[in-house]
């Protein structure tokens, strides 16, 4: 596999301290012409773990000319028209959040608050941005150069996906939105490779990570149920959801496609996760932390105060719970970045005149896997459908929570740096899990790297639940508390565990709500705060066990609570301070 050259065929032989925004920064920079335009629906904060910057950076120090255009209005053509037509592609992703989870509560609230828009306030992120965007572009640029997808909002919408929101079997947005490409997952080497294909005039359908539609049927992959048939029946809805998770983002993972009315969704088999030299090199690029001077002016973002100075050590969760869209789009392998990128992103962070010395985060979708893995990811007989941690930890997983701690140890004891927490959650059956530095690792975060509280996800602890969830069960959980509490009594700190609910998940009754009230107030003692009402995400298992009402495997019918009255009312009860009493909620 050929290595990404992030710094290869470089233009140009001075700095970009922000992508251009405007036509005079383009002038400044002596462009004429964008080879690339990025549209999202985030402000343009230009910093590791925003994507668009990412795809950005990685674009322009390739050699492609790129800017961005940031929450543009779609009443008229003053933004999307600023920068001119691309000579590539147009790049458009929703942000960091599916546009309509950034916009609706679970309960179908309006959201008032926005962290990635400037000044906080939720007016300038359209529903179904892809949609709304591409036709915008459209609009205003007849006949142009391709639109490509992108972003997490793109990925998990790639197939016909069941929409919450419209309660509907949806088509895969790439048809909605009318666009040419959706690359999915983690996509900087899928998109460096459309770029070079479309610069050279080479064919951009061979290019792994990436969906297109075509006229014809291809000769070869696995046909999933078409959109027709997974809108009308249910069975065939899982079934095409069961082939598509097995090939999503395992090695050897087949070309997939799919019918929508008279044409083919056409679903490549996955780029390779980049490699630990090629993460390095994505992190060394030179971002500015901060938010573009240009929409700074319209206010400050939320989202920079916790992530400025945070890093990121690793892609990737082989967690598998079955409600979230980690690994749909950054898929279940782990990659970790080497110590001594690490250790440079933070010395750097010691040059930078904001940094006060404390690192805000120093983790991953989840803090605890750096330099984790499985012992056979590598074979082409990788496992299909089966849980890293659930029902049990696999004995092919490497547990070894050593690394970490020997990486946390470095990073607080560089001069400059007061503070380094961890604020990512924390698998807590990870640590149980781990025999011989499971206890070290849990003490190092309780001596040095919480502030106050350290956030875990039981998210329930009646079995049934549990296991619909992929999630461990409660002894586990009681367990970890005792060394938690153990070890804060040794260290004579008073330091408390942040829990994280769910209500209203498939299979949870208003019952099973009740049990687990009384589970908190009388084994953990707490009155819990972090609950969240269940959202059926497109392409994940319990979205899919939301819509057809059955276990994955579609044996058992499930109790799914659908009314919005009593899926508010399962999380009141754990959340209500008064003793609480069954109120005619559905039983299981």
């Amino acid at each position: 596999m050929r290595d990404i050259a992030w710094r290869a065929n470089i233009l140009y032989a001075f700095p970009v301290m922000f992508l251009p925004t405007t036509r005079e920064e383009m002038n400044a920079l002596g462009w004429d012409r964008l080879d690339v335009i990025l549209v999202s629906g985030d402000s343009y904060i230009d910093h590791p773990c925003i994507g668009a910057a990412v795809i950005g950076r990685v674009l322009l120090n390739a050699g492609f000319k790129t800017g961005i255009i940031a929450q543009p209005d779609t009443e008229g053509p003053a933004d999307i028209t600023r920068l001119g037509e691309p000579a590539l592609f147009w790049g458009v992703t929703g942000g960091s959040v599916d546009s309509l989870v950034a916009n609706y509560t679970a309960s179908g609230k309006r959201r008032k608050s926005d962290d990635y828009t400037p000044g906080g306030v939720n007016d300038r992120r359209p529903d179904r941005a892809l949609i709304v965007y591409t036709n915008l572009i459209r609009r205003y640029f007849k006949n142009t150069c391709p639109v490509v997808l992108g972003g997490i909002e793109a990925s998990t919408r790639r197939i016909a996906h069941y929409d919450w929101f419209s309660d509907s079997v949806r088509r895969s947005v790439l048809f909605d939105a009318k666009a040419d490409y959706l690359v999915y997952g983690m996509g900087e080497r899928a998109i460096l490779e459309l770029a070079r294909c479309l610069s050279s005039g080479e064919d951009v359908r061979k290019i792994r990570g990436i969906c297109y539609a075509s006229g014809e049927k291809p000769l070869f992959g696995i046909e999933l149920p078409s959109h027709a048939e997974a809108a009308r029946d249910k069975e065939a809805f899982r079934e095409m959801f069961r082939l598509f998770s097995e090939n999503s983002d395992r090695p050897g993972a087949s070309v997939l496609y799919q019918l929508h009315d008279s044409r083919y969704l056409v679903h490549n088999p996955p780029q390779p996760p980049l490699t630990t030299g090629e993460l390095d090199s994505l992190y060394a690029l030179d971002f500015e932390r901060d938010q573009h001077p240009f929409y700074e002016r319209m206010g400050p973002v939320r989202a920079l105060e916790t992530i400025r100075f945070s890093i990121t050590t690793h892609r990737g969760c082989f967690g598998g719970c079955s409600f979230c869209s980690i690994g749909t789009h950054q898929g279940r392998r782990v990659v970790s970045r080497s110590r001594n990128s690490i250790i440079g992103e933070a010395m750097g962070f010691t040059r930078h005149p904001r940094f006060k010395g404390i690192i805000s985060d120093a983790g991953g979708p989840t803090a605890n896997m750096y330099a984790m893995g499985c012992s056979r990811e590598e074979r082409e007989s990788s496992c299909r459908g089966k849980g890293c941690l659930f029902p049990r930890v696999c004995r092919n997983l490497q547990v070894d929570h050593g690394p970490q701690i020997e990486l946390l140890k470095e990073l607080r004891g560089l001069p400059g740096v007061k503070k380094v927490f961890v604020a990512s959650g924390v698998r807590h059956d990870l640590v149980m899990a781990d025999t011989r530095n499971g206890e070290r690792y849990l003490r190092e975060l309780v001596n040095h790297h919480i502030s106050g509280q350290m956030k875990i996800a039981p998210e329930h602890t009646a079995g049934h639940v549990l296991d619909l969830m992929g999630k461990p069960g409660p002894s586990c959980l009681e367990s970890f508390k005792k060394l938690f509490d153990r070890l804060n009594s040794e260290s004579g700190r008073k330091q408390f565990l942040t829990y994280y609910f769910m209500a209203a998940h498939p299979g949870c009754t208003q019952e099973d709500m009740l049990k687990l009230r009384r589970f908190t107030r009388e084994r953990l003692r707490i009155n819990p705060e972090q609950v969240q009402i269940f959202t059926p995400l497109p392409s994940t298992w319990s979205g899919v066990m939301y819509h057809t009402g059955r276990d994955p495997a579609g044996v058992r019918s499930l109790f799914v609570e659908k009314e919005r009255r009593k899926r508010q009312q399962q999380k009141d009860v754990l959340v209500a301070k008064a003793p609480a009493r069954p109120t005619g909620g559905s039983k299981r």
